[in-house]
């Protein structure tokens, strides 16, 4: 049970009372860094268009970024924050938030907030100045990103600056970490919920709905997508699909899923047999976890992530599965909001550079669809890079094998 009360410290600033996930240090450290990024790069400011970033550097959180919602941090150590968004999202940024000041554009049929965001700027002195812009977003639709455009051409110079937040994000700190461990004990209690319903006549959709139950009774928030339960022919499915189906006398069922903790995701990913199991199934899971076990126990400091995708290929390639195996073996996890859990880039294929360092968080999974035979195995834990010449941490205690439904 995770209670909120406890993650929430109150602060005072600027004589309002600001609830945070997180100590006020820790976001003006966080600041401090994106700071020294703009500098390193010449960059005089930064538009914050991913919600990711605005939680990560001020505690912003909020469903607004599906509108037109922008942050502006500038390169000066002593500048003020701002956040320009919509008169629904005021509240939660004045008290859930560390932004200096918080401006409106309004609703109409010609609004063009990318003009109030022009005349924003030139406010803080940026006209004429190298201005970075977080592009690769869900929080800023093509539509708007050409708005924003329109309205600073000849006003400054953009350059896309998407990796500044984000690769600042790939390495979790303690207080980070802690809410990924209480997202992992969610992320198990929902899967056994599912799996514990698991039977002949259920919809797929009641498994799902025990899921989401399992993780909400428990303190968790609804994650950013999913759960993903795929029964069925449609086990050797890679993705979730619409319209439930009932679970057969002999059946299989995939559940991939994703539970929430403030934000951050812990995701894990378990097969089940229904009726009397196949062996080729088994080998196929034995497989599976084999290639896992092996890249849990490679994933150290100093590493490079394309390794990890080296060994599930020649496993799963020494075992016959060649033509089954994705390209790509997982991703890393974080704070994340919707549509998607997977915190993109980095993704785990054979050829990254990125070196793996303490505090990273990856999800690993192990996709085995046999469209030959119509039996899956699918496998997958969440686990964050060591240090001091340890193993990586686990999000989970459930076993891996092939769960009897």
């Amino acid at each position: 049970m995770i209670d909120l009360a406890q993650e929430f410290p109150g602060t005072t600033r600027s004589g309002r009372n600001v609830a945070l996930r997180f100590t006020e240090a820790e976001y003006r450290a966080r600041q401090a860094c994106t700071r020294a990024a703009l500098r390193a790069r010449g960059l005089d400011a930064i538009l914050i268009f991913a919600q990711e970033s605005h939680f990560y550097l001020t505690g912003f959180d909020t469903a607004g970024y599906v509108f037109f919602q922008v942050g502006i941090v500038t390169a000066d150590e002593e500048g003020a924050t701002s956040l320009l968004t919509r008169t629904p999202d005021r509240r939660q940024a004045e008290t859930n938030s560390l932004y200096d000041e918080v401006r409106i554009w309004l609703n109409a049929e010609d609004a063009n907030p990318a003009m109030d965001l022009r005349a924003l700027l030139a406010e803080r002195g940026l006209q004429g100045g190298k201005v970075g812009v977080e592009f690769a977003t869900y929080g800023l639709t093509a539509a708007n990103g050409r708005m924003v455009e329109a309205a600073l051409t000849g006003f400054c110079t953009l350059e896309d600056a998407s990796d500044i937040v984000r690769s600042q994000r790939l390495v979790k700190s303690p207080s980070e970490l802690n809410l990924v461990r209480a997202a992992g004990r969610l992320a198990d209690a929902a899967t056994m919920a599912a799996i514990e319903i698991a039977r002949p006549g259920v919809f797929d959709t009641a498994l799902s709905g025990a899921a989401v139950t399992a993780m909400l009774a428990g303190g968790g928030d609804l994650p950013s997508g999913g759960p993903l339960v795929n029964v069925g022919p449609r086990a050797l499915f890679g993705r979730g699909i619409g319209g439930a189906r009932r679970i057969e006398v002999q059946d299989q069922v995939l559940i991939e899923l994703a539970a929430s903790a403030c934000r951050y995701h812990v995701v894990v990913e378990h097969t089940a047999a229904v009726g009397a199991v196949d062996p080729r199934q088994e080998r196929q899971m034995a497989v599976a976890i084999e290639a896992l076990e092996k890249i849990k126990e490679a994933a150290r400091p100093g590493a490079r992530l394309g390794t990890l995708d080296d060994i599930h290929r020649a496993t799963l390639d020494g075992a016959g599965f060649a033509d089954a195996r994705y390209a790509a073996c997982g991703y890393a996890l974080g704070c994340t909001f919707k549509p998607t859990w997977m915190d993109v880039p980095p993704m785990i294929y054979s050829g990254n550079p990125l070196v793996l360092e303490p505090g990273m968080v990856f999800f690993v999974h192990i996709m085995i669809p046999d469209t030959a035979t119509g039996l899956v195995a699918g496998v997958g834990q969440t686990f964050a890079i060591g240090g001091d010449g340890q193993g990586p941490e686990t999000f989970s205690a459930l076993p891996l094998h092939l769960w009897r439904a």
